[in-house]
């Protein structure tokens, strides 16, 4: 393992670490500023912003990963060559993914308001948060002039998604911080050890 790809791991490990850290202090008590929020933002899912934030949290949903996942696939298939590639990025985006599928029930934390599941870290942020990184992986590798470009679109989407479910009261503020901590530090320890980070100079293929 190379001394870069050891840099991206040991960040990745702490941003994991401050992802577990966090939810084991806000799992039985909300803090201060998730509260005062969600009381600011009480019945406002029923109102014109809540309305609008209910629309777009259909589009920054958990479908995301399965639509990039379809489009790895619909890659690997057209350019062979590539199909290595596109399965470490698979294996990284599934294992984002997987940090609310198996944060929730670890943590076990109430929502603001009664709503099915358990909250921490918001699925539907990390799914946002995991489609935007590896979506940013795939440009450093085939589109390097993308990059800035689909790192823009990545946070901007995920604040926005984030947002969407503090508005409606679904979420606190801390499961979208905890969702953002938990996509970043699993997806830098993956794609580091799956050989995609760092990502070559100009970008090139994985042969197949």
């Amino acid at each position: 393992m190379t001394v870069p790809r050891v840099r991206w791991v040991v960040s990745g490990l702490v941003l994991f670490a401050a992802f577990l850290v966090l939810g084991v202090l806000v799992a039985r008590q909300p803090p201060a500023l998730d509260a005062a929020v969600a009381n600011s933002l009480r019945g406002e899912d029923s109102r014109p912003l809540g309305r609008v934030a209910g629309v777009l949290t259909y589009v920054l949903s958990p479908v995301l990963p399965y639509l990039l996942g379809v489009a790895l696939i619909a890659v690997a298939l057209r350019w062979r060559e590539r199909t290595k590639l596109c399965l470490r990025l698979g294996v990284v985006l599934v294992v984002c993914r997987l940090t609310s599928v198996l944060g929730k029930p670890l943590f076990d934390r109430q929502r603001p308001r009664v709503y099915p599941e358990t909250s921490y870290p918001s699925g539907h942020v990390v799914s946002v948060a995991s489609t935007g990184f590896v979506a940013v992986l795939l440009c450093a590798w085939l589109a390097p002039r993308l990059v800035r470009w689909a790192v823009g679109v990545a946070v901007a989407a995920t604040v926005l998604g984030a947002a969407c479910r503090i508005v409606l009261g679904v979420h606190w503020v801390t499961d979208t911080v905890g969702a953002v901590l938990a996509v970043l530090g699993v997806g830098l320890v993956t794609a580091a050890a799956a050989g995609l980070l760092p990502a070559p100079p100009g970008g090139r293929n994985l042969a197949g």
